[in-house]
Parts: structure tokens; C-alpha cells; sequence
């Protein structure tokens, strides 16, 4: 695989580059959403791209070529691999076992990069409006690093929490599992696969949406489009609905904060 990079001309401003890493990208809204926030608070000696890798192994590789780079976020397939390149981790990445933030810092010739999770953040702040004592508990479609994220804030807001995926595993179970009596004891359903993500938006978690009702909350971590089959099929039984949009904003702003607060 060849990786070319690009060296862009500062006239003597010192130049902070962020990006996206992860394969393939064509659903990001990432360098769309920071690009804008640039343009909008009039940030002119940032930038922010894509970096499409096939594998997490050339990350040493981009760090090392662009010296510029001071921060990264990790999207599908890496978030549980970079792990491995990690110098310093948030403590809840431990648990977790997945990260989406990278703060890069550089001290003599040595690359240090930390790790966070702001979809810990963007979930958190989604889901904090609908939370009840009276919530019963929750299913999580999906086993990759955005469900770990999804099934650590739900623990802590005391739910219960069962996982859902097509294959069985220990402490996981299938579709096929997701009768009439788990529907009935659930209250929040997170969508955490690429089910119904742009440009295959015509699928969904195989549920039965029949059994849905105005009790229930989806909860849909795509958002492109905003408004996944997934959601309509809720939506049309009454239930509360949450877009991915929201919490990509939200983990977006964290980021952000990550980035540019010296204490962190």
C-alpha cells in the first residue's frame, strides 16, 4: 500500500494538524464537521484530514512523516488495535478496551501518544436526558469498540446490560435471542454496528420491530444518514429515538477539548 505525504507551507505559522484514521472513511463527516468549526471560530493555523490506512500499523509511520500532526481520532476498524501504540491511557480505556482520541505530543526525537475515549462523553451526554429510575434495562446490538464504549456508560448509569451479536459468544448472545420477553424487559436498544450507515441504508439489526412500543429508546450511533432505518422502524412504534449526529458533535467537541487542554 502507498502512502503519500503531502508537505504544505506554513509562512513561519506554526501549523496544528488534526485527522481521522481508519478504513474506509467515505462515511466520516469528521473533516467536514472540523473544517467548518475552523472556518466558523476563525481558527486559521489548524487543519484537519482524512488518513484512510488499511492497517493501524503505519500510525508510527504518518506520526513520523508529519511532525505537524498533534492529534488524531480512530474510527472503524482501529479503535480497539491502536491500543498497542498507546504511551499513556485514560483510565477507563482499560475496561473499555477501545480509543478514539489520540493527543500526540513530542519530546526531543520521541513520539508520545495518549489515549482517550470521547464517545464515552457523546454517549453520556445523549443518553442522560432519558434516564429514569424507572428504566428497565438495555440491549446492545454489536461487540466492536464503540458497544464497549456504549455498554461501559450504561453500567454506570446503573442499567443492566445484555449484548447482542450475530455470532454467540460467551456472555453474548444471538438475534436470534431477542424474543418477546427480553423486548418486554428492555428499555434502551443501542444500534453500534454499520448496520443502516451510508451507502448501505436500506439495513438494520434483525429485530423484531413488531414488539416495540412507546416505552422503548433507540439509540443509533450511525449518522449517515441521521435518521437510519433502524430509527424510522422505532420511531413509527411510538419510541423515543436518539441520532448519531447528536453524539458525533458531542465526541467531536471533546475531542477538541482533548486536544487543546495542557492539564490533560
Amino acid at each position: 500500500m502507498l502512502f503519500i505525504f503531502h508537505s504544505i507551507s506554513t509562512n513561519d505559522v506554526d501549523m496544528r494538524k488534526y485527522g481521522l484514521i481508519g478504513y474506509p472513511l467515505g462515511h466520516s463527516f469528521s473533516k467536514k464537521y472540523f473544517t467548518e468549526k475552523f472556518r466558523r471560530e476563525n481558527i486559521s493555523d489548524c487543519s484537519y484530514d482524512n488518513y484512510p490506512v488499511e492497517s493501524i500499523d503505519i500510525l508510527p509511520v504518518i506520526l513520523e512523516n508529519d511532525p505537524e500532526i498533534s492529534g488524531l481520532n480512530v474510527t472503524i476498524p482501529w479503535k480497539t488495535d491502536v491500543l498497542k501504540y498507546l504511551n499513556v491511557k485514560e483510565p477507563c480505556l482499560d475496561e473499555i478496551g477501545a480509543a478514539n482520541v489520540l493527543k500526540i505530543s513530542r519530546k526531543d526525537s520521541s513520539v508520545i501518544i495518549s489515549g482517550f475515549n470521547s464517545d464515552v462523553y457523546g454517549i453520556r451526554e445523549s443518553l442522560l436526558p432519558f434516564i429514569n429510575a424507572e428504566l428497565k434495562g438495555a440491549l446492545v446490538l454489536g461487540t466492536g469498540g464503540a458497544a464497549k464504549a456504549v455498554i461501559y456508560v450504561l453500567k454506570s448509569l446503573g442499567l443492566n446490560v445484555i449484548n447482542v451479536s450475530r455470532t454467540r459468544k460467551t456472555g453474548i448472545l444471538q438475534y436470534e435471542d431477542v424474543d418477546k420477553e427480553l423486548i418486554e424487559k428492555t428499555s434502551i436498544i443501542v444500534n453500534t454496528t454499520p448496520l443502516g450507515m451510508y451507502p448501505d441504508i436500506s439495513s438494520l439489526p434483525a429485530i423484531n420491530y413488531g414488539l416495540l412500543n412507546e416505552n422503548h429508546i433507540l439509540f443509533d450511533l450511525v449518522y449517515n444518514p441521521e435518521m437510519t432505518l433502524f430509527l424510522k422502524r422505532g420511531e413509527e412504534r411510538g419510541c423515543k429515538i436518539i441520532t448519531g449526529l447528536k453524539m458525533l458533535f458531542l465526541q467531536a467537541e471533546r475531542s477538541w477539548e482533548i486536544w487543546n487542554d495542557p492539564d490533560i
